[in-house]
């Protein structure tokens, strides 16, 4: 009898269909100020505000002209700077290789550039300078697991902003008819990490997105709301490792309002892919060896606002 053990198989059926890649909600700038700067103009931004006027209380004198009201401005300047990566390859790749191979790394290298820019906005949204620490903890380093972001958390957080005057990112959804869905306020927005979430489903006034009055205005990676607050997820909303009580993790919840943030590009060159093929480089590379893909930004981000967003920052339960 002839069998495998004999005749063996030539090899393994190799399926050219590429699996997917597990991705990231990359939703850092969603909420900001787009002011990008035209070619040519330089590398630099300013974002200019006009302060608001000094109240009036005294009651004009007869006869007597006041003194003028000064004005005040603010001035927020911003540098773009270039990023950029990119991936070498032979030509012998391209020659020999089943993979649909330019295809996939053509995909690969522009969510590199997006999670780059993502993970830039985010550094720069956690550095702000308005806090809010979680229960009775005072600073960052006496954060424990315990004290998750609850209902008080997000009460004390709205009225922050509030007292403030930041003004809220989203309308007011009325309800439907339809069972079980309920109306909301307009709201300000928290970015959370899934570990937030994971908590968050345990409050009692937490409304999850799928009882939304209208599934049509949905924000990309939204959860649910609480109070005045609506909440989208993203894993790149990263965590302090190791930075509270007993070396735990601190979770950064960012809530936003209105105009809070900024992000600027230069006009034309917001976002660049760039494919050169082997021998493009001409003598430097005389054989035909070697090609290149690569992404490139003119990209910055800028608080402009420090008290129109609030980090609130807090332990989970996944941590206890």
């Amino acid at each position: 009898m002839i069998t495998t053990g004999t005749v063996t198989h030539r090899g393994v059926f190799y399926d050219t269909l590429m699996l997917t890649r597990l991705l990231p909600n990359l939703l850092h700038g969603l909420f900001a100020q787009i002011r990008d700067v035209p070619k040519n103009r330089g590398n630099v931004i300013r974002f200019r505000r006009y302060n608001n006027m000094t109240v009036v209380t005294d009651p004009l004198v007869e006869g007597v002209t006041p003194t003028a009201t000064a004005l005040t401005v603010t001035d927020v300047n911003a540098t773009l700077y270039q990023y950029g990566a990119f991936v070498e390859h032979t030509d012998v790749i391209l020659d020999t290789v089943e993979d649909p191979y330019l295809d996939e790394l053509t995909q690969l290298i522009a969510e590199h550039g997006g999670q780059s820019l993502d993970t830039i906005t985010r550094e720069v949204l956690v550095a702000g300078t308005a806090v809010q620490y979680a229960s009775t903890a005072t600073s960052r380093g006496t954060v424990s697991p315990a004290m998750l972001f609850t209902l008080a958390e997000a009460r004390e957080a709205v009225r922050t902003l509030k007292g403030n005057n930041v003004k809220k990112i989203t309308r007011m959804q009325m309800p439907n008819g339809n069972i079980d869905t309920i109306p909301g306020n307009a709201c300000f927005v928290a970015l959370v990490h899934p570990n937030t979430t994971y908590d968050l489903k345990d409050e009692a006034d937490f409304v999850p997105v799928e009882l939304y009055p209208s599934q049509t205005d949905i924000l990309p990676g939204e959860v649910g709301r609480m109070d005045e607050i609506r909440f989208i997820e993203s894993t790149y909303a990263s965590a302090f490792e190791d930075e509270g009580l007993a070396a735990e993790d601190v979770y950064p919840t960012l809530i936003f309002g209105a105009d809070a943030y900024g992000v600027s590009r230069i006009t034309t060159k917001e976002f660049e892919l760039i494919n050169h093929p082997p021998g493009s480089a001409g003598s430097a590379d005389p054989l035909n060896q070697r090609g290149t893909n690569a992404w490139k930004a003119w990209f910055t981000a800028v608080i402009l606002q420090q008290t129109a967003m609030l980090r609130v920052e807090h332990g989970c339960s996944i941590d206890a």
